[in-house]
């Protein structure tokens, strides 16, 4: 039990605030975030965040600060239920009391009780083509999470949800600057060989594009592909 005061409770996520301004990786950012959520519980508990892709056949745990998460993730996976994957794929918020009475999950919380987990919060962090998450927190008795406990991770699951949207829009990004440079190295292919301009290169590119219904980019790596 941390017991943590008002003051310490600030500090807490004043720190974490910063450390959000630096840069560092995605993992990193949820691994604080984990942390953070632990330290501010009144109680023993671990947490973890849960992402579900593949049309929710795909589970992995991430920033874990217990070896119970990645178990309790896979229970959850196996089974096909569980708290974690209710607030991944539904709801905002999902909170457990006690598993020994709560009647959703049958399986799973027979599952937690086994190995000693008696309630649970979940907060969905977001949901985005077919990729979802969800920050998790277990506590090792009944009852763990009040309301002052949810509001605080709440926020840290805010702070989860940015870091997760932060590494989407920077894979996207680099995306986005990896297929131009293959697209403009298919155009300068096609003005070399047919001896065109680079607008008039482009809409040939683009209408292979349409004729074959393939992506243009993957149109223009084909084009690079052959030309090397």
């Amino acid at each position: 039990m941390n017991g943590l005061g008002s003051g310490d409770i600030v500090r807490t996520m004043a720190d974490l605030a910063r450390s959000f301004s630096t840069p560092r990786s995605v993992e990193d950012s949820l691994s604080t975030v984990t942390a953070a959520a632990v330290d501010l519980m009144p109680t023993e508990a671990c947490a973890g965040i849960l992402m579900v892709s593949g049309g929710g056949k795909k589970f992995d745990s991430v920033a874990a600060t217990s070896d119970l998460l990645p178990k309790l993730d896979h229970v959850q996976e196996e089974l096909g239920e569980g708290p974690c994957v209710a607030a991944a794929v539904a709801n905002l918020v999902v909170r457990c009391d006690d598993f020994r009475s709560d009647d959703r999950w049958p399986r799973f919380a027979a599952a937690a009780v086994d190995v000693g987990i008696y309630s649970s919060i979940s907060f969905q962090l977001y949901t985005s083509e077919g990729k979802m998450g969800a920050l998790n927190l277990f506590a090792f008795e009944p009852h763990a999470f009040g309301l002052q406990e949810e509001s605080m991770a709440e926020v840290l699951a805010a702070h989860a949800a940015l870091a997760l949207m932060a590494a989407r829009t920077k894979e996207q990004l680099q995306s986005a600057l990896v297929s131009r440079d293959v697209i403009g190295q298919a155009k300068g292919m096609i003005m070399e060989r047919f001896n065109v301009d680079a607008i008039r290169a482009f809409e040939m590119l683009t209408h292979l594009s349409q004729e074959t219904n393939t992506r243009l980019h993957a149109v223009a790596e084909q084009i690079v592909q052959r030309g090397k």
